[in-house]
This record gives C-alpha cells, sequence and structure tokens, in this order.
C-alpha cells in the first residue's frame, strides 16, 4: 500500500514527506494506522548517524495507532485495537527468554540496523528498499510492527495521541527508577537533565516515595516544572560552580541514586560523585569516551554505575501500569507533552533539539 512517511535520505538533511510503499504484514504482524509518534534524541542521532541506521530510512519508535490488518497466526489483537508500540526484540536469545527484551542479544541489529525482527524490509521507493527503525517506523501514516512489540490500550477515554512516548522516552526514565533502582522508601535521588527521560525518572522517584528529589537543568522554565512533577529540590546548572557540593549539601553527605539522562561524560562523573557510600549511578543517555579513576571514584566507596536500557521494561506489562498511574493522577507526563502537525516534523525536531518543548508529539492526521 502507498503511504505518507517522513524520509531520511542524507545524514543530516531534513525529513521530507514523500509517498512510500509498505508491504503487508507478514506472520505475527500488525499494521497499524499510527495516530501519533513521539519525536525523541535517539531519531536526531540516527539522523545525523550517530546511530548508523543505513540511509534512506524512516525513522519514528514512539508510535501509537489502531490495528487496521493482522498477519498470519496472530490472535492477541483484531482490527480496531488501540495500541502503544515500542521497541523491538528477537525473542528467542537467552535474555529475552528470560524476560530481558531490553536486553535482547540482537536488539542492536534489529532497531538499528535498518530490517525488522526477520532480517528483512517492508519499506521501499521507486523499487529501492528502505531502512525501518526499532521495528516500526512510526514517522508514517501507516506501519508494520510486530506484535511482540504492540501492547493494547483498553482504556477508550484516554486520547491515544498522548500515550506513544510511553513507548520509549518515558518508559526509560521511570523504569529506570521503578524496575530497577527501586528506591527504598524516603531516600534520595538526582536526576541530572529536564527532558522527557528526566521528568519520567522525577515523577516516578515521587511515585516510589524518594523523599529528597532532586532536579539538575540549564532551563528555568523546566526547572519549574519538575519541582511540579515531584522535585523537592532544583539546582541551576548555569547558575552554581559547585553541582556535586550543593547536591552533597542538601543530601547530608550524597545521595543514595543518580541518574543522567544527558549523555554528557562531564555529567556522568557529577552523577556518581554525588552518590554516598554504596550509591547507585545509573546512565540512560547515549554517551561517549568517560575516563575516571576507579579506586577514588567508584571502588573504593563501594559505589556502582550501570547503564540501563530502555527502562529494564517489559512494555506489555509496563506501560498498563504508567497508564493506570496516569489516570490516578499520579503520573502526569501529559504536562511535558506538546502537539504538532506531521507536516511540520522538522520545526517539532527544531523546537526539541532547543529546548522549547521538552516532548514533542506528532499527530498524524
Amino acid at each position: 500500500m502507498i503511504i505518507q512517511a517522513a524520509v531520511v535520505h542524507e545524514k543530516g538533511k531534513p525529513f521530507q514527506i514523500e509517498e512510500v510503499e509498505l508491504a503487508p504484514p507478514k506472520k505475527g504482524e500488525l499494521l497499524v494506522k499510527i495516530v501519533a509518534s513521539g519525536v525523541c534524541h535517539t531519531d536526531e542521532v540516527a539522523q545525523h548517524q550517530g546511530i548508523p541506521v543505513p540511509l534512506p530510512a524512516v525513522l519514528g519508535h514512539e508510535g501509537c495507532g489502531i490495528v487496521e490488518d493482522v498477519g498470519e497466526g496472530v490472535t492477541e489483537f483484531k482490527k480496531g485495537d488501540r495500541v502503544v508500540l515500542s521497541f523491538a526484540f528477537c525473542g528467542h536469545c537467552e535474555n529475552c527468554l528470560t524476560a530481558h527484551q531490553h536486553a535482547c542479544e540482537n536488539l542492536n541489529a534489529i532497531n538499528f540496523g535498518g530490517v525488522m525482527r526477520d532480517g528483512t524490509k517492508r519499506l521501499s521507493q521507486n523499487g529501492k528498499e528502505i531502512s525501518s527503525f526499532f521495528g516500526q517506523s512510526s514517522f508514517a501514516t501507516y506501519a508494520v510492527v510486530h506484535e511482540s512489540s504492540a501492547v493494547k490500550v483498553t482504556d477508550d477515554d484516554i486520547d491515544l495521541a498522548l500515550l506513544g512516548p510511553l513507548g520509549c522516552g518515558i518508559q526509560t526514565g521511570a523504569g529506570a527508577v521503578l524496575n530497577r533502582l527501586r528506591p527504598t522508601f524516603g531516600s534520595s535521588i538526582v536526576v541530572f537533565g529536564c527532558g522527557t527521560v528526566g521528568m519520567s525518572a522525577i515523577m516516578a522517584a515521587k511515585i516510589a516515595g524518594c523523599a529528597t528529589i532532586i532536579a539538575v537543568g540549564g532551563n528555568p522554565t523546566s526547572l519549574e516544572l519538575a519541582k511540579e512533577l515531584g522535585a523537592t529540590h532544583t539546582i541551576n546548572r548555569k547558575e552554581t560552580d559547585d553541582i556535586v557540593g550543593d547536591i552533597k549539601k542538601i543530601t547530608k553527605g550524597g545521595t543514595n541514586y543518580a541518574i543522567d539522562t544527558t549523555g554528557v561524560a562531564d555529567f556522568v562523573r557529577k552523577a556518581l560523585a554525588s552518590v554516598r557510600f554504596m550509591g547507585t549511578a545509573v546512565v540512560l543517555g547515549a554517551t561517549g569516551d568517560l575516563t575516571i579513576n576507579v579506586q577514588q571514584e567508584l571502588m573504593g566507596e563501594a559505589k556502582s554505575l550501570i547503564g540501563v536500557i530502555e527502562g529494564d521494561a517489559i512494555p506489555k506489562l509496563f506501560i498498563p501500569h504508567m497508564i493506570e498511574y496516569y489516570k490516578a493522577g499520579k503520573f502526569p507526563f501529559d504536562k511535558i507533552i506538546k502537539f504538532y502537525d506531521f507536516k511540520d516534523i522538522n520545526q517539532a525536531f527544531e523546537d526539541s533539539h532547543n529546548g522549547k518543548v521538552i516532548k514533542a508529539v506528532l499527530r498524524m492526521g
């Protein structure tokens, strides 16, 4: 079928909304009419080939929509079902079989290699194949996705367009807290970065019962919103010469947990430095080289430095939990979302890059 999709043809070039051909769903797959898709920094990294997704490609990996058709063998979904789409995984490696799909041994090949989980492509243009992304390519009016990556939404009273970012950015931040750290009630946490992932971690920390939640960022408006979402303290990195010292002063010696969402090596070091003895620092942003003195900065105080992918989440379990918390008023992620028309995709990326919006979401219709 012929669909509209935002195609990246060359490294760093703008998205071009064009007609492309989408093949029908194969065994175990769904055809989904995309209602909306979140704009994520990972899409931008792929656009500029920081992640070398083969070009041309259709990006987008925070899709949500309505099932239009199902492939052979699909029993969990039917036409008309509302779904949120999440990351792709192989389903048969040791990590997948032990419910660690976020650490699928084939994760990079499937999500960033330009192919679906069976190694083939569904998109083409003028007879030339186009790469997919995260097993969905949701910057389009329709997408084919494997049923394992789709999560059914049974709440008809929620605007489906709000829920796309639950499949990646929001899941990553909230899951790092609720699934991996599982902070002790009354403990302290600092979050570096007040974007989608950071704000989601802050909201999750409040749900978990952290007594001290510190947000570190450089945008005064975002820092104010962080307070509204659960932060007990904020630090403007542009107005202090000693972020770590400020954190230790607030927490009387150091925080129990720290999360870096920025991907900036210096902030990862600061996150590690800000935790107390036996504290844990988590890296959520795509970070390059990092040099530390292992004795002084890590082992000598029995600290842990860990990387977390996709919030250690099983999307079919975790996304419904997040929706329930949202309905209960405990997880107000809608406050970080701003909607854009699909045709304004390049503006949405520019505003996201410049900090004018925390989570841009494209409406396809």
